[in-house]
């Protein structure tokens, strides 16, 4: 889960870490009505930011400065609503704006590569980090982290004295280091940025800016609930989710549910081979049950995927190996019952492919329940191209 700038500040401040007096306003009144209350504290000056998950907000005119309430009004307005790189503004954050003497880059992250974690720092920051990969690679230090041993204060001093970050800075640095890993651990983050961190002339280190990524699969273990983008979350997603389904939105016509992510992903290639023959048709959706689904589990899959407008057809493929492919057979005669007592009538065709564990079961009883929307095919190019052919004259 990615987090938006003013979320990962939240987390930077429980843990600690310094940032200026900020806060979220999603209308241009509330913006106005911040920067007021910030005013009367004596900040006449705020920074209008755009709380989008991308970079490039500022080459983009989604962060202003303002000077006063009825500045800040207007940048908000002409902010809350941009596209940013395929995302909306949805909200801006109203940040005390500070005064920078150097800007420096800290990180920490999950390195898949070598099954550790790293820290990245840089005495250059502001910029994004690939662009000062590229553009100047010996200014960036790469620090392994022990995950035994974590990150105390001699550690966050080799960290930052290894990102050339000047002594003057060096003590609040190695400060934000130290509680920046606290947060990072704590939280069950991949992810941990601060870019830029900056010193102010009166010898503050600051995390001006933020970005943290959290780790879905441990969600069990942690409260992230509060951090859920349900503005920007596709409705079927969210409702997937409920379910605890594993399923991703795409742009085609074809409703795809299959058992395991490879042959789910391989038969999103299929279809897309197959489509090319009706127009382009392609998959709806990637909707993978897992392995030992149940009737149930087959049910909601079936009822999330028919529910998505763009669905012209859909196409079951299921190997049974865990699974059963006579559960699954289950499955799908107890959604297409469930629908019909909801008024909801299956009217759009769906083409069912079983094979491997008892998939004769599973195609008998198929047959026997004659439901006129499913068909079956005996192989997974058939079933493709029957499912694209069947969306193409629905479409």
């Amino acid at each position: 889960m990615d987090l938006f700038e003013y979320q990962a500040k939240e987390l930077f401040a429980e843990y600690g870490v310094p940032v200026p007096k900020d806060k979220v306003a999603s209308t241009a009144e509330e913006a106005r009505e911040i920067t007021t209350a910030f005013a009367a504290e004596g900040i006449p000056q705020v920074v209008v930011k755009a709380q989008v998950k991308t970079g490039g907000r500022g080459k983009a005119g989604g962060v202003k400065l303002a000077d006063g309430p009825v500045d800040a009004y207007e940048k908000a307005e002409r902010i809350i609503g941009m596209d940013i790189k395929g995302h909306t503004v949805h909200r801006v954050l109203i940040a005390e704006a500070t005064d920078i003497k150097s800007e420096y880059y800290l990180s920490f992250l999950l390195d898949r590569a070598n099954r550790t974690f790293l820290s990245i720092c840089s005495v250059d920051g502001g910029m994004e980090i690939e662009e000062l990969a590229h553009s100047n690679p010996d200014a960036i230090a790469r620090v392994p982290i022990n995950p035994l041993t974590g990150v105390d204060h001699a550690t966050a001093l080799e960290i930052v004295r290894a990102g050339r970050i000047p002594a003057e800075a060096e003590e609040g640095a190695a400060l934000v280091a130290e509680r920046l890993w606290a947060m990072f651990t704590d939280e069950d983050a991949t992810l941990a940025e601060v870019n830029p961190l900056v010193l102010t002339p009166d010898g503050r280190v600051l995390a001006l800016d933020g970005k943290v990524t959290l780790d879905d699969n441990a969600s069990f273990r942690q409260e992230h609930g509060r951090f859920a983008d349900v503005e920007s979350t596709d409705p079927l997603e969210a409702k997937a989710k409920e379910k605890h389904l594993n399923y991703v939105k795409l742009d085609g016509e074809v409703g795809i549910i299959g058992n395991g992510a490879g042959l789910v992903m391989s038969t999103l290639d299929v279809v897309a081979y197959a489509g090319e023959s009706f127009g382009g048709v392609k998959a709806a959706n990637f909707l993978d049950i897992g392995g030992g689904a149940s009737a149930a589990v087959m049910a909601d899959s079936l009822e999330i995927v028919l529910s998505d407008p763009s669905v012209k057809s859909v196409l079951v493929n299921v190997f049974g190996g865990i699974t059963s492919c006579d559960a699954v057979a289950n499955g799908i005669v107890s959604a297409v019952k469930l629908l019909g007592e909801r008024g909801e009538s299956v009217a759009k065709p769906i083409v069912v492919r079983l094979d491997g564990n008892k998939a004769a079961e599973g195609r008998q009883i198929l047959v026997d329940a004659a439901i006129p929307a499913v068909e079956q095919a005996d192989t997974m190019d058939g079933a493709a191209k029957r499912a694209a052919e069947l969306a193409a004259k629905g479409a």
